[in-house]
């Protein structure tokens, strides 16, 4: 794997992301699988996404108290919630919110403190880093904090079809093979329960909220108002419907075709609850729960996923 720096340089206003980010794509189409991760503090990262040096421009960043920081694990609906984030702020504040595509911190560049300081209040900040690698003033200005988790399983599966179809990630060689390696936390942004065990030393923060995926597939109205009264903004109840029927997942998709253009149906998959059957073996499944009761049984995150519901 490859230690050498990625893209860095100008800074990515929203009007240039989607340049850079095919400029990246077209990159990786040249890059061989075995250069397109690298290890920082003993966790894979993207080279083409977050090089070295974007990774160290993230210590001199410095957080707003009215920003919202959506956090998520790879795969565990972090697109799906920007897009409802994006309405409730909008429906709140009465304009629309504008932000990088996708906002994760860690994709900004080397400048990254520059243009976080050029962007109006409120921002609406993502990152996928284990919340111990976040800059230290998100904590320090008491930063809301959103963080989605999904059930292992199903996370697993998109995690190993997103991989797949994202030229700037490493080809799978099998789904066995991607199965060891989740299981180990050697893909990028490294361990899930690695991810699940920190946020579940913080849940009793007032400032971290943490939702399911499951729990907003489920009631989705219901999901909507707890979030706007978490991040401050008061919504009514037909503003609270109207979010709702525009951020479900089949809508989301079809929105994505055109904001994300064809990279849409790569970051909108299935959406579903449960496809993990359809990929794990027995043994596999016996295997996950195993790890799953070893790591996070009788934690409040454990509980909150509803492990057995989703995963048997």
């Amino acid at each position: 794997m490859s230690s050498s720096s990625g893209e860095a340089g100008a800074n990515p206003n929203p009007a240039e992301m989607p340049a850079r980010l095919a400029s990246r794509l077209r990159r990786a189409r040249d890059t061989r699988d075995e250069d397109k991760l690298y290890r920082h503090r003993g966790v894979l990262y993207p080279l083409l996404m977050c090089p070295p040096e974007n990774l160290s421009a993230l210590e001199d960043v410095t957080a707003r108290k009215d920003d919202v920081l959506l956090v998520a694990y790879p795969k565990c609906g972090f697109n799906w919630m920007v897009g409802l984030l994006k309405k409730i702020l909008t429906q709140a504040t009465g304009r629309t919110i504008e932000t990088i595509t996708p906002p994760l911190i860690e994709f900004f560049g080397a400048d990254v403190a520059q243009v976080l300081d050029e962007m109006s209040s409120p921002r609406l900040l993502g990152t996928h880093m284990h919340p111990d690698n976040i800059p230290a003033s998100f904590y320090a200005n008491k930063t809301k904090m959103l963080v989605i988790f999904r059930n292992p399983k199903d996370t697993l599966v998109s995690f190993y079809h997103f991989c797949n179809s994202n030229p700037v990630l490493p080809s799978q060689k099998s789904w066995d093979a991607f199965y060891g390696n989740f299981l180990s936390g050697e893909v990028p942004w490294g361990s899930y329960f690695d991810h699940a065990l920190a946020w579940e030393q913080k849940m009793a923060d007032p400032n971290v909220m943490i939702v399911t995926y499951e729990q907003l597939k489920q009631d989705l109205a219901k999901g909507v108002r707890h979030i706007s009264s978490f991040v401050d903004a008061e919504l009514s109840d037909a503003q609270v419907q109207l979010v709702s029927d525009g951020s479900t997942f089949a809508a989301m998709k079809e929105s994505s075709q055109t904001s994300r253009g064809g990279m849409g149906n790569i970051f909108f998959r299935k959406g579903e609850v449960g496809d993990w059957r359809n990929h794990f073996t027995e043994e596999q499944s016996r295997t996950m729960d195993r790890e799953f009761h070893k790591r996070l049984a009788g934690t409040r995150l454990g509980r909150l996923l509803d492990y057995e519901r989703h995963c048997h």
